[in-house]
């Protein structure tokens, strides 16, 4: 048994689809396949059932993946002891655009000041996250909104204040009737808030502008095309930003950090875990 089958087993495993895995892996389906065979043939029991949508793993199959899992994570952790230089710890978290504009690059930066290790951030909307997080891809991910509790395990959480913002009117200025201002992920749960705010306003009437980045919204309120709702950490921090004004909202955004349930855990990602629980007790 080799650890090449074992990282092909767990791809195709993870992927539900040969087909997936061998576009990951950029080998042919009909290799692909063979590994899978000849590893059934030495174990003596068939690991997987191909069907139309795919591959289901059976019984034998889900146990096999839960030792390949830790045999494959004990390889890479025994590499990078014995030869960090060339064998480095890694760490991959995905978040939210909103998520990452902030407080993540902070935390990231505090933890790799006692831990030299790659990381890396992928950004995305939490649909695609959670399914990045699914497929293997992904170590953790930062969400605020709702998550598949059958596949994930929220092992954080903190509260983000909430703003809306809008353009400051001058002395004498009668408000105008402001273009919502939103990203254009249908799960955001800020471009959410915005719509519950003025559901009861007269929607019908009021126009829409989805733009691709925050950046993009701070600038559009700043220029008095509309408002919109963020995080209020962010809003603060953009004091070049001369022309917005802040409401505070009652009700604050949870965000938390899922990992993949019952997953056997890196000791990079126990590590990082830690530094967020050492976070929310020095904040506390």
């Amino acid at each position: 048994m080799e650890s090449h089958d074992l990282r092909i087993f767990k791809q195709v495993a993870e992927l539900k689809s040969i087909s997936k895995a061998a576009g990951k892996l950029d080998y042919v389906q009909s290799n692909i396949s063979q590994r899978i065979k000849s590893l059934e043939e030495e174990l003596g029991v068939r690991l997987l059932i191909r069907n139309n949508r795919g591959v289901t793993l059976t019984e034998e199959g889900n146990q096999f993946l839960e030792y390949t899992r830790q045999i494959l994570l004990l390889m890479d952790e025994a590499k990078s002891a014995v030869n960090p230089a060339k064998w480095k710890h890694s760490l991959a978290i995905g978040a939210t655009q909103t998520i990452s504009a902030l407080r993540l690059p902070e935390w990231l930066s505090s933890f790799l000041r006692d831990n030299p290790i790659d990381v890396k951030l992928r950004t995305n909307s939490a649909e695609r996250l959670q399914e990045m997080l699914s497929y293997g891809e992904l170590d953790g991910i930062f969400v605020n909104g709702p998550y598949n509790k059958a596949l994930f395990e929220p092992v954080y959480t903190y509260e983000e204040k909430v703003v809306i913002i809008s353009p400051k009117l001058h002395p004498g200025q009668e408000p105008l009737r402001q273009t919502l201002l939103m990203n254009s992920d249908t799960g955001c749960v800020y471009r959410n808030r915005l719509l519950d705010i003025f559901k009861d306003e007269h929607m019908q009437n009021r126009a829409v502008m989805e733009l691709d980045s925050l950046e993009s919204i701070l600038q559009a309120v700043n220029d008095g095309l509309g408002i919109s709702v963020i995080p209020a950490d962010i809003a603060y921090s953009r004091k070049e930003l001369q022309s917005i004004q802040y409401e505070e909202l009652c009700e604050p955004v949870r965000v938390t950090f899922l990992i993949k349930l019952r997953k056997t855990q890196s000791q990079v990602l126990k590590k990082f875990i830690r530094f967020l629980e050492e976070t929310r007790i020095g904040q506390s």
